[in-house]
Formats: C-alpha cells, structure tokens, sequence
C-alpha cells in the first residue's frame, strides 16, 4: 500500500491519543489568550477611561494579527513543514501575551495585541492540518473537533484565571500567566513528527516511511515493506512534479474555485459572530448592569456549555455527516443568539448564553474538520490558512461594528445580537447551497474528486 493508504487504515493508538494531546494543549492555550483579553477589556475601559470605540480597537487589532498570520503561516507551512511552524508560532504568540502586561497605553497594548494576534492566527490552520493528516479517516472528523474541544477548556481556563486574580492582583498578572506557554514549546518539539504525506509532497520519502513505520510499530501493526516500493516510488514522483509548491491561484482554479467560495463565505461569518459576541460580552454583560464579578462568574458558566457542545459535534459529524450537523449547529446558534439579545433576568440571559456557546463552539469544532479535508495535500495548509485569513476580516469587523452601535449610534444589545443573528442565517445558507458531504472518504479521495 501507499504510505498514505497505510496512515489512512491505521488502527486508533497511543500516537493518535499523543498527537491530539499535544496539539490541542497548544490549541488550549491559543483560547486561553483570547479569553483572558476579553475579560480584561472591561477592566480596561475603567482603568484607562476608554471608549467602547477604542475598545473595539483592542478586539480588532489582534484579528488582523490573525488574517496575517494565518495566511503567512499557513503557506509557509506548505514550504518548510508544519511542526517547525507550529512551534514558532506558539513561542510568538505567549512572549507577546506577556508583553501586553507590561502596556503603558493604549497604543503599545495595540502593538503587542497585533503580534499575539499573528502568532494565534498562525497557530491554528497549521495545527489541524497536521493532525488531519495523520488521523484515519474512520476517525478524522472525531480527532479533528476534539482538538477543537480544547478551546473550550482554554475559556475555561482563562474564566477561571480573570476570576481569581483581575480582581485581586489586577490585569497586568493575568497576561504574564498567558506568556507561559511558551515553555511547553519544549515538550512539543519531542512530541510531534512531522506530517509524512508533507515530507512526500517534498521527495522526502525515506523520513515520510520512516515515521510511517515507526506509528505502525506503536499501533501493533506489521510493516511488510521498510524499502520503496515500486508504486511508493511513482507517487513520490508524481508528488513532486505535479505539486512541488503551493500557489494561491490553485484556491480560485475550477476544480477548487466552489470549495474556495464555500469556505471563505463560512468562515467569515462564523468569525464575525464569533469574536462579535464573545470578545464582547464581559463588556456587554456590564452595560446590561451587572458587576464585574457577575459578568466574569456569567460567562465562566457559559463557557462550561462550549464542552458539551464540542462532543456532540464530535459525536455527529462522523454519524450524520459534516454538511447536516455544521447547518444544526449554526442554526442553532443564531436562535439562541437573537433570544440573548432580547434577554433581560439573569435567568433568561444564562439559559440562552449557554444554549448560545453549546451550538458556536460546537460548529466551530465542525469548521476546522472541515476545511482541510476540501484541498489536496500540497496546498492544504495554504488552503486552509486563507480560509482563515480572510475569516479573520470578519473578526476584524465585528468589534469595531459592536463598538460603534453602542458608542455612536447607542443601540442596545437587542439590535446588536439580531445582527448576529441575520449574518448565522447567511452562513447556513452557504451550507446548505454550496457545502459537500466529506464523511468517510480519505483526504486523496476527496483531492482526486475535483
């Protein structure tokens, strides 16, 4: 068998357990820093008498970090490998968090913000894509939502965090404590190999079987062939020749220009929704007249209902589908989202602020399955890192949007929230028009399908 088929059949194993470990602390940690910021941004606005427009600033700054560094990050992944990219970004990204505790003003936090935000958006295409190509295709969907389940407990953690210490010990301690995962770098660089379906898309076909055999071996399964085989040989030619680098205009080539569209159509509005509601809402619990401390408690119950949320998704999207469970979930939280807006007893705001984080979190578990199974190997980090990128215009917008309703225009949370609500309607229609069903075919299937 090709080396791709063997990754492909693989039985579940310790490696695989490792691999989603590894990837999803760093993922964890990556959620904990947008956490930490959004719970700070209130303390902010009354330390340093901001405006709602500034603090949208403060949210917007870092998504363009974001953009960048998933579209620079994500084609230099499809160049010099994606563990070394993985890991680069990761040290980036902490040792800004930690920076932005030493911000003397508004600007210099802007700064750190835009690099912490590089660091992040460069982390996560790259991520899932190397996990992606290691996890067998019975399991792929599953593998691929809990690496994104992780963020849930980076919010989590990041609740728990602001909680305990903003209060007591001020801001500034909080993204110190967000500058150390830069020391898990260390464990990570032993852990993870680097992608072989990679190594094969560059003609480096004895370390791409090497690995390959040495996850046979952990997985109690016997590799008949330690030599290139003559089929192994032609792949490896084809590889090279056909697609020894990715380009950018491959995304908009007919075979791929639909899946293009589809993706950069989805992740926008899930980012716009996303960083819209979540960047926000310590902030907009307070303008709804609660304390600090509720605000902070509000959300950390809220951000408990993303786990669940996260392993449905993890349960469906390899039962019914990754096109039908992404559309409940996203209708889903546009319902709830429209119902919180409206809200106004600490009774009703909790009910649909759950309700409303099980469904995001969870679709955002499908989108990050999802797009890399839609591009073939040599463009599948380029692929999804644009998807991402230009995702990260709608993160982007979404708090400077937030911050002019209420700063310049005085709207309320109701109006705020039903625009979420109108741009999720958008995103399921996307879905429903332009999305294929992806479940239970390998990743060169899918890539030969076009």
């Amino acid at each position: 068998m090709k080396i791709s088929e063997r990754l492909e059949q693989l039985p579940i194993s310790r490696f695989h357990y490792v691999l989603l470990i590894t990837a999803g602390l760093g993922w964890m940690f990556d959620s904990m820093d947008t956490g930490i910021v959004s719970f700070i941004l209130p303390v902010l606005m009354k330390e340093w008498h901001l405006s709602p427009e500034q603090i949208g600033n403060i949210g917007s700054i870092g998504l363009l970090g974001m953009a960048l560094g998933a579209v620079i990050s994500g084609t230099i992944a499809d160049r010099i490998g994606r563990k070394k990219v993985f890991a680069f970004t990761l040290v980036a990204y902490s040792i800004a968090t930690g920076l932005c505790g030493l911000s003397w003003n508004l600007t210099s936090l802007l700064v750190f913000r835009f690099i912490v935000g590089f660091g992040l958006g460069g982390q996560l295409p790259v991520a899932v894509t190397l996990v992606s190509e290691f996890s067998p295709v019975k399991h792929r969907g599953k593998f691929l939502v809990l690496l994104e389940s992780f963020w849930a407990f980076g919010w989590l953690l990041a609740s728990i965090i602001s909680y305990l210490i903003i209060p007591k010990f001020g801001w500034p301690i909080a993204f110190f404590i967000g500058f150390l995962p830069a020391l898990y770098v260390l464990f990570l660089w032993r852990s993870i190999p680097e992608s072989p379906r990679y190594l094969l898309s560059k003609g480096r076909m004895q370390e791409a079987e090497a690995i390959v055999v040495k996850i046979e071996e952990e997985c109690n399964v016997s590799s008949s062939k330690k030599r290139l085989s003559e089929t192994e040989t032609k792949e490896l030619a084809e590889s090279v020749t056909q697609s020894n680098q990715a380009k950018f205009k491959e995304l908009f080539s007919p075979a791929f220009l639909r899946r293009t569209i589809f993706l950069w159509l989805l992740w926008f509005g899930i980012v716009f929704s996303y960083y819209g509601i979540f960047t926000w809402l310590p902030s907009l619990l307070a303008l709804k007249g609660f304390s600090l401390t509720k605000s902070f408690s509000y959300v950390m119950i809220m951000t408990l209902a993303q786990i669940p949320g996260y392993f449905s998704a993890a349960y469906f999207v390899d039962k019914i589908g990754r096109k039908t469970t992404l559309a409940l979930y996203v209708a889903g939280t546009a319902i709830t989202a429209y119902f919180f807006g409206q809200g106004v007893t600490a009774a009703a705001i909790l009910i649909s602020g759950s309700l409303m984080s099980f469904f995001n979190l969870g679709a955002w578990g499908i989108i990050y399955t999802y797009t890399p199974e839609l591009y073939p190997t040599h463009a599948r980090a380029t692929g999804s890192g644009w998807a991402a990128g230009f995702g990260r215009i709608g993160g982007i917008l979404a708090p400077l949007v937030v911050g002019d309703m209420i700063g310049k225009f005085h709207l309320g949370t109701g109006s705020v929230f039903g625009l979420f609500t109108l741009v999720l309607i958008v995103v399921v229609l996307d879905v429903v028009i332009l999305g294929e069903e992806t479940k239970g075919q390998s990743l060169e299937k899918l890539a030969s399908e076009q």
